[in-house]
């Protein structure tokens, strides 16, 4: 447990940003308050520094991006099929499955020390989802959790034509996180059939410009999932540009 509780959070959108660039920004910045709470752990009390967070929301150009434990068959095109679908291909340091992000999709990466909130990592998860639940039922939307997989689905309850909205994946050393989620909002979903996404080939994907009818304005929903987010974790919010 942190000597001091740091319940600021820096929150930075970084824009429609190539996937390497915010990969290499988050390792950056987890990197720095990892070092930080080891170095406090060798401090008196009275000298250790609170620790840092940071809440980064952004949009990817197309890029296919495979978890720790996913399985490379369930990316369906080789190197010339990534080609013709100007995309992307990484293998990266989270957990689950393989997932896509591209242009009109809310990649929310936040870089907290549980620490300074709780160390729970299922609560975390949960409370991620929520905020993606409580801005979905805004637009009229419900919906929630399917047993067994992470992230938020539609049509959970009865499950005749169940369908994700919003994936999951996330790493934490420390209690300190990293990654997080990826929100359809404007998502082309036509690139969802070039994978088998999270390695679920018996449920759809959707977005929510797809069940409204209509696209929806990336920066409304991007202001309620702050809202969310910081009523959900007690975060207090501090806006800043990135220094990339």
């Amino acid at each position: 447990m942190n000597a001091i509780i740091e319940k600021t959070v820096t929150f930075q959108h970084l824009g429609l940003i190539d996937y390497q660039q915010a990969w290499d920004y988050q390792e950056k910045l987890f990197a720095e308050v990892i070092e930080l709470k080891i170095n406090n752990r060798k401090q008196a009390e009275h000298l250790q520094q609170p620790t840092p967070n940071y809440l980064l929301f952004c949009q990817h150009p197309h890029v296919y991006t495979l978890g720790k434990s996913g399985d490379e068959a369930h990316l369906l095109l080789d190197e010339q099929g990534l080609e013709q679908a100007h995309a992307s291909y990484y293998k990266i340091n989270r957990g689950g499955d393989i997932t896509y992000h591209g242009p009109g999709q809310l990649v929310g990466y936040p870089i907290l020390d549980l620490d300074n909130f709780f160390t729970d990592i299922h609560k975390y998860l949960r409370l991620l989802e929520e905020a993606v639940i409580l801005t979905l039922k805004e637009y009229d939307l419900e919906s929630g959790r399917i047993q067994g997989l992470t992230g938020v689905w539609l049509d959970h309850e009865e499950q005749r034509n169940p369908r994700k909205i919003c994936a999951l994946g996330v790493k934490s050393s420390r209690w300190v996180t990293m990654h997080g989620f990826a929100f359809n909002i404007n998502t082309d979903l036509n690139y969802f059939g070039n994978i088998v996404p999270c390695g679920i080939d018996d449920k759809a994907v959707t977005s929510l410009a797809h069940e409204l009818g209509q696209e929806v304005p990336m920066e409304e929903v991007e202001e309620k999932m702050l809202r969310h987010l910081s009523q959900l974790f007690g975060m207090e919010l501090a806006k800043k540009q990135p220094q990339l």
